[in-house]
């Protein structure tokens, strides 16, 4: 049961009270920041807490025992707390988030109300709103391997095994032609394709995940992206990108040459097994009934 520190549960016994709520917010890369509803900054345990961040929490609910319960911020972006790109680039993915019940006339006066990690995240208009779930919510996540017919490594890491030094290239940006197609130098020595489904590094610290690789006559290639770039390029920028995988056995042994080091389970049955019939003319390997 949580208990209300003396002097905060006087407080709050008066007949008029000086609350307001803080969060402090700590990013898995360490950098930690605070936020309050209140109108002005609040200092707290050696954290400043802004109040021009516009954030505003909703309606929350508790649940009693290990039942998973969540509530949601929201605010404003702001360049002096959190910007956009920083959304963008997953930087508060999984950030651990404290909510302080606190006497803005006193701070020393706060309790803690909850600690939760920051979920959903969705972004329009030039406001964000942050879905925080309770811990319990890490009981709820897939533990382990999961069983399927593709490759569940990435590609390069120590499960997979490849070498990439010789599936990498590097080139420079020539020509922006929207947020979803650049035109790039440096990988005049690749085939078409070469690089489709794979990942780009721009030397800015942005990055993008390749959809299309169009080798051009005159030595240049047209890259296209899964999806807009969230941050503008200009002419010039440097980049590194890495040729993808389509996590299939055959491309796997065909193209890398990496099949014994396949963590996925080629030859399991599909869904659609469990549907299928003796006919006497079909391979009874899990594809599809209906071609």
């Amino acid at each position: 049961m949580r208990t209300a520190p003396a002097a905060l549960a006087a407080h709050l016994a008066g007949e008029a009270t000086t609350t307001c709520h803080c969060w402090r917010v700590t990013r898995r890369d360490g950098v930690v920041l605070g936020f309050t509803d209140h109108d002005r900054d609040l200092a707290l345990g050696g954290t400043a807490f802004l109040a021009a961040s516009g954030f505003s929490a909703s309606e929350a609910e508790a649940a009693a025992g290990l039942s998973i319960s969540a509530d949601e911020v929201s605010g404003g972006f702001s360049s002096a707390a959190i910007r956009e790109e920083d959304l963008a680039a997953g930087r508060y993915d999984g950030a651990r988030v404290e909510q302080f019940l606190v006497n803005w006339a006193a701070p020393d006066q706060h309790m803690l109300l909850n600690v939760r990690e920051i979920g959903e995240v969705s972004r329009a208009g030039g406001e964000f709103r942050a879905e925080l779930r309770s811990l319990a919510h890490r009981l709820s996540q897939p533990q382990g391997r999961v069983y399927s017919r593709r490759c569940d490594a990435v590609l390069g890491d120590a499960r997979c095994g490849l070498d990439l030094s010789s599936w990498r290239g590097e080139g420079a940006v020539i020509e922006v032609k929207d947020a979803s197609r650049i035109v790039v130098s440096g990988l005049g020595g690749f085939e078409s394709g070469f690089f489709r489904q794979g990942a780009l590094t721009f030397s800015s610290d942005g990055a993008a995940d390749v959809e299309t690789h169009e080798r051009r006559a005159d030595g240049t290639a047209e890259l296209t992206f899964w999806l807009p770039l969230e941050e503008p390029i200009a002419a010039g920028e440097t980049f590194t990108v890495t040729a993808g995988c389509d996590k299939s056995f055959a491309t796997c042994r065909a193209r890398f040459a990496n099949h014994l080091n396949f963590r996925g389970f080629p030859h399991m049955p599909g869904a659609d097994f469990a549907y299928s019939y003796a006919d006497g003319e079909r391979v009874h390997d899990g594809g599809p009934i209906f071609e």
